[in-house]
């Protein structure tokens, strides 16, 4: 693509000069309709040379200002606007109307059939003030303060006046059908629209820095018990002790007097005497004093001497009956338990004959 060239004039801060006219070796029949329209004398458009002086001519007249379109803005900042409950009345006392307006700099007929349209000072002196007056107030009330911010704002103001001056519009070459008398015209088929967001975009925002990051504490959840290390030791299964292991009834001795098993058996260990237990020995008699320290008076137990000799058919059956230790009434003392002055806790030392 080619370098769009534009005249000198077309710079910032330029002053307005003759427009640069470029025509084709031809001249389009609507642009010849267009010259003999406007012309209150009849010249002759017979060449391109006169079609070339009669536009230059006619684009280079003082009163040759289009209007590109209109701009409904506010007349103070957002914080002063009146407010009424008739929109009409709110908008007429709070609402201006700007009409951006522009001179020709340039007509390309040729390489870009184009035409390039810079803005008249008073409108960009009108565009500067409203965007000095009300538009910096509006977006400096929008963001938070900062130590730079008047600094940024005053930027802000001077980039603006920067863009407006070198705002240069370029459309086709048929906006030239919009052209009246006295070099004056107005742009057609919407492109009024095109101008409007052109100028719009040209009011920036004022961006402040982004904020300082914040600094957050990585905080470790408190542990349940002080031996937990981490989360994964919170939800461990517990033992319940609630049911101690199954053991046989008569391994297990009680700790407690007074639990007793319910039945004849304990009946009858009462009612059982010291003699009624004989247990034969295998050699000599043997006594032992025995005393205990649950609060019972000490007794005594002398195994009988037995001087019959050991007979083989002699059974177990023809010993008496011993009930078990579960249906015993029972006592914890020390180490050892003893009850009728029988010491169960030495029950070794009496040897039974069909134990050997």
């Amino acid at each position: 693509m080619p370098p769009i060239l534009l005249p000198a004039s077309a710079a910032a801060f330029a002053p307005r000069a003759a427009p640069n006219v470029v025509l084709n070796t031809k001249v389009d029949p609507w642009l010849t309709a267009t010259l003999k329209r406007i012309n209150r004398v009849k010249r002759p458009l017979n060449s391109v040379p006169q079609h070339f002086r009669c536009l230059t001519e006619t684009l280079s007249s003082p009163s040759a200002i289009w209007s590109l379109c209109s701009l409904m803005l506010p007349k103070a900042p957002e914080s002063e606007l009146q407010k009424d409950e008739n929109p009409l009345v709110e908008a007429l006392f709070n609402y201006q109307m700007i009409t951006v307006e522009a001179y020709i700099v340039h007509v390309d007929m040729v390489s870009q059939n184009e035409v390039a349209f810079k803005l008249t000072p008073e409108t960009i002196e009108s565009l500067v003030e409203y965007h000095k007056d009300i538009h910096s107030v509006n977006t400096a009330a929008a963001t938070w303060n900062w130590s730079e911010k008047e600094v940024q704002i005053k930027k802000l103001q001077d980039d603006f006046v920067q863009a407006a001056n070198r705002f240069v519009y370029r459309t086709n070459a048929m906006a030239l059908e919009g052209l009246e008398e006295d070099g004056a015209g107005e742009l057609l088929c919407g492109r009024s629209e095109e101008v409007r967001l052109a100028i719009m975009g040209l009011f920036l925002p004022l961006l402040p820095p982004p904020p300082p990051p914040r600094v957050v504490d990585m905080v470790r959840p408190t542990p349940l018990l002080p031996s937990s290390t981490g989360v994964e030791n919170w939800w461990q299964p517990t033992m319940s002790h609630s049911h101690p292991n199954t053991m046989d009834s008569w391994r297990v001795i009680p700790s407690s007097p007074q639990t007793t098993s319910a039945g004849d058996s304990s009946s009858m260990w009462t009612s059982m005497g010291v003699n009624d237990m004989q247990l034969p020995s295998p050699s000599s008699s043997f006594s032992e004093t025995y005393t205990t320290d649950c609060g019972s008076p000490p007794e005594y137990y002398s195994a009988p001497i037995t001087t019959a000799p050991y007979d083989s058919s002699t059974t177990a059956a023809s010993f008496p009956q011993l009930p078990l230790p579960s249906t015993l009434l029972q006592q914890q003392c020390s180490t050892s338990m003893g009850y009728g002055g029988f010491d169960w806790g030495r029950y070794q030392d009496f040897a039974l004959p069909f134990a050997m």
